[in-house]
């Protein structure tokens, strides 16, 4: 969910988890409720403010949600959102064409890095200490960093509603260096393509780029399955912790204005 955004979480969090029934998914889509957030300020451009529209689902099946995120929204767990902001339309979808995928300089000596060095293991959600240390480290370096909100630790009961709780199967990307958890992304393999939900790795070792290497992961794996786009969530031009995204290359975005998927960098 984008940051900044602990209240709406924490109600969402309370409705879902008394109306959904774990033990059985509904494998098609039934809304719970929606609706808009007050305007507040931004965590993207803190100058300017947002709404978010939310729709909260007791069920949802991967086509589902393909056809929603083509239109625009992503979602956490069993929330879906999109922005509706009604003075800026910075917020753009970005998808790389896979089969067209061409590295930079910079993206192969990540690989030429990490390739030997880190190990990926792909498996079903779950939570661990590990990981609520590693996620709360990356947060903090975050905020000291790069001015993000600053956040509680995160309890595993956050944990699972934001990661592990999903109304279709998604898929745990675990990074490790000498059996020590060094990264984890959460991603949706859908019908046309695969979504990179979120990513956080260990502070200690960012001069190794592993959200990068994540995205060339995930970017490789959709050329094996032969699914023609990996979905990277918003672009925001002047958010440096979502500018990244635009350098894996070539991509488009989509226009809020008219809903249409056009060439952006190549």
């Amino acid at each position: 969910m984008p940051r900044g955004c602990g209240q709406v979480r924490g109600m969402i969090a309370s409705v879902v988890g008394r109306s959904i029934h774990h033990s059985s998914r509904l494998r098609r889509m039934e809304t719970l409720f929606n609706f808009v957030s007050p305007p507040s300020t931004c965590g993207y451009l803190p100058d300017q403010n947002w709404e978010m529209e939310y729709e909260i689902v007791s069920g949802l099946s991967a086509a589902e949600y393909m056809v929603r995120m083509r239109n625009g929204w992503r979602r956490f767990g069993f929330a879906m959102f999109q922005p509706v902001c009604s003075r800026c339309q910075q917020c753009r979808s970005l998808r790389v064409l896979v089969d067209q995928f061409k590295p930079t300089r910079s993206q192969k000596r990540c690989r030429q890095t990490n390739e030997s060095a880190v190990e990926l293991v792909v498996g079903r959600p779950h939570v661990t200490q590990e990981k609520l240390e590693l996620y709360d480290r990356y947060h903090s370096f975050q905020t000291d960093f790069k001015g993000w909100p600053g956040h509680s630790p995160k309890s595993p009961h956050d944990y699972v509603q934001s990661f592990v709780d999903n109304p279709f199967d998604t898929e745990e990307w675990c990074f490790y260096i000498d059996r020590k958890l060094v990264g984890v992304g959460y991603v949706d393999a859908l019908p046309a393509g695969l979504s990179a939900i979120y990513f956080y790795y260990d502070p200690d070792e960012r001069d190794r780029s592993l959200g990068t290497w994540n995205v060339l992961n995930v970017i490789a794996e959709a050329t094996r399955r032969k699914l023609p786009h990996v979905y990277l969530g918003y672009y925001v031009t002047g958010c440096r912790s979502l500018e990244y995204k635009a350098k894996f290359v070539p991509n488009q975005v989509r226009l809020p204005e008219s809903g249409e998927w056009v060439d952006f960098l190549k």
